[in-house]
């Protein structure tokens, strides 16, 4: 369903019934989270979404995006208003996790709990010292390749099926999963270059302002927080997610062993049972 907020529209998805606990899940497009995945969170009122220029959102240029993180941020609690939630269990992966992170901030009342999945507490850009960066290896390899032909569907997903293979650690590349998912991204995305990069690699991220810093400010979370990090992620390596559960007051980490970005299929016995856990 397409939903107005903020001057924009969201495209919206929900599981389950009303009547229990909610849980948004914020990545880049409603496809971060599989549809097995949703459902698995049995028990729960599941809310996925598109951002903007993202999916079947408003699309106007994520090149140059005329808003900012805390638009975003926006977004996500009016969305939340629009469905009648007064509060939430939140869960942001990636640069999801930007955006959940200042949702429990901005507005503590709407989030009952908060996950964070393989993310970071400083925007894209230059990390601080003490955080560790992206794998330069990894990185070489993701990058050095030849970009596909962001209007073919086969092409796509061949290049995004070799970007999760680098991705996703020892144990947790599925290619029938990355190939199912590249190409669900590009059946829903805009027929255009520009459209098809923002859906697959979110890099509205790379152009939109994220000032001001939001590191300083984890103490004052007061979500239940639970962070989960695989221990192999070249993108948003481990040492973040430590960070994040040593910043954030009581923060438990949940440290998937031999898994990279995000949360491939290994790894969701485990994940759902602890989310099941912190929402419940």
């Amino acid at each position: 369903m397409q939903i107005k907020v903020n001057d924009v529209e969201l495209c919206v998805e929900t599981f389950g019934d009303p009547a229990d606990p909610p849980v948004l899940l914020i990545g880049v497009t409603m496809l971060s989270w599989p549809d097995e995945l949703c459902t698995a969170l049995a028990g729960r009122y599941v809310v996925r979404y598109d951002l903007r220029d993202a999916g079947r959102s408003t699309f106007v240029d994520p090149s140059a995006p005329g808003y900012d993180l805390r638009d975003l941020v926006s977004d996500a609690s009016e969305l939340l208003t629009a469905l009648d939630l007064e509060r939430a269990h939140v869960v942001g992966m990636g640069v999801g996790g930007f955006i959940a992170q200042l949702l429990a901030l901005d507005h503590p009342d709407q989030v009952a709990s908060l996950t964070l999945v393989s993310t970071r507490p400083v925007a894209p850009g230059p990390v601080d010292p003490d955080l560790p960066d992206h794998s330069p290896d990894v990185m070489g390899q993701l990058f050095g390749r030849p970009a596909p032909d962001w209007t073919d569907r086969q092409s796509v997903v061949d290049y995004m099926t070799g970007s999760a293979r680098l991705l996703s650690g020892s144990r947790g590349f599925d290619e029938q999963d990355a190939r199912a998912t590249a190409g669900a991204v590009f059946d829903r995305a805009g027929d255009t270059p520009q459209a098809q990069v923002a859906s697959h690699l979110g890099t509205m991220f790379a152009a939109v302002d994220c000032r001001p810093r939001w590191r300083e400010r984890l103490g004052g979370i007061t979500a239940p927080t639970l962070v989960i990090h695989g221990d192999e992620d070249p993108f948003f390596p481990h040492g973040n997610g430590v960070a994040l559960a040593a910043e954030i007051p009581d923060a438990t980490l949940l440290t998937l062993p031999g898994i990279g970005q995000g949360l491939p299929r290994a790894a969701w016995p485990e994940a759902v049972d602890a989310l099941l856990r912190h929402t419940a």
